[in-house]
């Protein structure tokens, strides 16, 4: 591997996607394997020297990413696309290095991201699917897109989500800026696409388990509202399922110069 004259403790960010099936999640896990394991093995092995990746956001088992966003540290000298070709070869199929990007030493992929995009899919048809079954929750009963949308309007701001957090989440503060949630379909797809200044565990997928509940008329609009204020997790209901859902991307302050709201989600759903 070609070394290069440059000074030591160079700091990076990457762009990865992956399929989020076949690993327990992003976060490293003892005998199981995550995200975060294959991404590491592969940089050090780039690096020939041990790599540890920080995430803009960690995902769940079975959750995919489109962007997903990691900064560390490397005391060896690569070149950009050295890193992005040499970790890809040693990557498993479902996880890919999109670019590579030299950072100042003060950016975070975590801490200095102000905003995450997500989006869900819903596959809402009466037959199931071959070629969708990894990749979104199947709905067979007929889904109102009218009235979820109306629904998740009723969600926008910045609210106490303790009703849509998971019990084990260990944010300090459920309290978060909820600036999107819009859902669309296309054909037979269903779009819901969330933002915000950040996300608790298992928000986006209990925000959707609202939704369907509504779309599906098991429940009235306004009832979104009142699982809000309640701050009761037991008054949402279901969890979506973690096939649907997709890290789209953080948002960074301009400064930083990463194509991450380059992103284009629209094969999702053709949107």
């Amino acid at each position: 591997m070609e070394q290069l004259a440059e000074p030591r403790g160079t700091r990076w960010a990457l762009g990865l996607e992956y399929d989020g099936n076949g690993f327990c999640g992003w976060q490293r896990q003892l005998d199981q394997d995550s995200v975060q394991g294959v991404v590491e093995a592969a940089l050090s092995q780039v690096a020939q020297c041990p790599i540890s990746v920080v995430v803009a956001g960690r995902t769940d088992t079975g959750v995919h990413a489109l962007c997903q966003v990691v900064h560390f540290d490397s005391p060896v000298v690569r070149r950009p696309d050295a890193w992005v070709r040499g970790a890809n070869t040693a990557l498993p199929a479902g996880v890919a290095l999109r670019w590579a990007r030299v950072v100042p030493d003060s950016f975070h992929a975590r801490f200095s991201a102000t905003a995450r995009r997500y989006r869900y899919v819903i596959l809402n048809r009466r037959e199931k699917s071959a070629l969708w079954r990894n990749h979104t929750a199947w709905i067979y009963s007929p889904l109102d897109v009218e009235a979820m949308q109306a629904a998740a309007q009723t969600l926008l701001g910045t609210h106490d989500f303790s009703a849509f957090r998971a019990s084990a989440c260990q944010a300090k503060s459920p309290v978060r800026n909820l600036c999107q949630l819009r859902v669309v379909r296309r054909g037979d797809l269903i779009a819901v696409d969330a933002e915000a200044n950040g996300f608790l565990h298992h928000m986006v997928r209990n925000l959707v388990g609202v939704l369907i509940a509504i779309g599906k008329a098991d429940r009235p609009v306004d009832w979104a509202a009142e699982v809000l204020a309640s701050r009761d997790r037991c008054r949402a209901g279901v969890t979506a399922p973690p096939g649907g859902l997709y890290f789209v991307a953080p948002r960074y302050p301009a400064e930083f110069g990463l194509p991450v709201d380059a992103v284009d989600a629209g094969f999702l759903t053709g949107d």
